[in-house]
């Protein structure tokens, strides 16, 4: 989670404040914050992303942010779920597997992996130009 949290940042090493960052399970959404909640690409994944949005209240509208957990596409259910849940989301955007961030030991050493920067950018962009 925190090497998404960083590819939000922008990847900067020298990005001094970081905007985004987890939060503990009951810790409340700051005000005026875009809510991100991140799950695999798996059933499993999408289903905890449904249960959550039926408590999810009052808050804004979250973005789904699906990491791949294989390289391939998400199986049938999860991809029809995903669809079913679009109506909650502010939008959904995908980060491709990238085998990299399983071997590396933190967030920042990942920045360093030019795959994994292509992939923070095209979040960012995607998150950036779809804001409701």
């Amino acid at each position: 989670m925190a090497t998404i949290a960083r590819m939000l940042d922008g990847g900067d090493a020298e990005d001094a404040g970081a905007r985004a960052r987890v939060l503990a399970p009951t810790e409340p959404v700051p005000y005026g914050a875009q809510p991100v909640l991140l799950a695999e690409t798996t059933v499993y994944g999408v289903k905890c992303v449904e249960e959550l949005l039926l408590r999810w209240g009052p808050l804004p509208k979250p973005w789904l942010v699906l990491v791949s957990d294989a390289p391939a596409r998400p199986v049938a259910d999860a991809r029809y779920l995903i669809r079913a849940l679009e109506g909650r989301l502010a939008g959904v955007v995908t980060v491709p597997y990238l085998p990299v961030l399983r071997a590396v030991k933190d967030p920042d050493e990942a920045l360093e992996f030019k795959d994994v920067l292509a992939a923070a950018e095209k979040l960012r962009r995607a998150m950036e130009g779809n804001r409701r």
